[in-house]
């Protein structure tokens, strides 16, 4: 079995969401990051209108749900995602203000200026971290906040082996100076920035995808396909154990401060 030089986006999305279905979180995270980030986060009240882009099933979303007032939209282009999102959302009770929805990050279904908070945990990398900032801000009210986790260099220089495989999967992982930089271009003010722990990974994270590999596998045996994308998802396993010195998860929360044209059009 040969999974070199693929990345997760060899694969098709209906394979990849079966994958994950499983799990609670579709990326590093935790509760207590989540918690964390909000903390930065002020003014929200019952009016306030809440976005979760690329909600995945919504184990943040709901965490969010439980310690916000207002209503809170899920976003993701995977219907077997907001499936379980919105049958989370039943059994939390939270339906009069929680709603999961089927959409693309790069074609919003909100107005101008409608939103108060934007949170992304792992997904804004599917659109571009830049990009991302700048076509998402024109929905946040002057004002609102943006809370986004991305994977991030922690230093300028890193071996061969795990620089070679992120600029395979994502070529514009950036470091955390630089990140926070494209935050301010694109009309923000930096507010908080912080490296996720290492439990965010080990326990949330890649302890999960172990059983969610057995459920995946036991279903798909024989389909070498599925064994591949099973075989890069251990490898990916590995590199993290092997490199997490030199990279991992930073969330970053800012706010948009006061109109000015996009920056690209400038």
């Amino acid at each position: 079995m040969n999974t070199e030089n693929k990345t997760i986006h060899d694969f098709e999305l209906n394979l990849i969401c079966d994958f994950f279905s499983s799990m609670e979180r579709q990326g590093p995270g935790s509760p207590e990051a989540t918690l964390k980030a909000l903390s930065f986060i002020d003014n929200l009240t019952d009016k306030s209108l809440i976005a979760d882009i690329g909600c995945g099933t919504g184990g943040q979303t709901m965490v969010l749900a439980q310690h916000v007032r207002g209503q809170v939209t899920g976003l993701d282009l995977f219907p077997g995602f907001i499936n379980i999102f919105n049958r989370n959302v039943r059994k939390l009770g939270l339906q009069d203000r929680v709603e999961g929805i089927v959409g693309s990050m790069d074609n919003l279904p909100f107005q101008e200026e409608e939103l108060d908070l934007i949170w992304s945990e792992g997904a804004i990398y599917n659109i571009g971290f830049e990009r991302g900032l700048n076509e998402w801000r024109k929905y946040l009210k002057t004002g609102g906040y943006i809370a986004v986790s991305e994977s991030s260099w922690f230093t300028d220089e890193r071996p061969k082996e795990i620089n070679d495989f992120w600029m395979d999967a994502y070529p514009e992982i950036d470091t955390i100076p630089n990140q926070v930089a494209k935050i301010h271009k694109a009309g923000y003010l930096p507010v908080a920035t912080f490296i996720l722990p290492e439990n965010c990974w080990t326990e949330h994270y890649l302890a999960l995808k172990i059983e969610a590999q057995k459920i995946f596998l036991d279903k798909y045996a024989g389909n070498q396909i599925a064994e591949e994308f099973s075989a890069l998802q251990s490898v990916e396993d590995e590199l993290y154990h092997k490199y997490k010195a030199f990279y991992g998860y930073v969330f970053f929360i800012a706010k948009k401060i006061s109109p000015f044209p996009n920056p690209q059009t400038r």
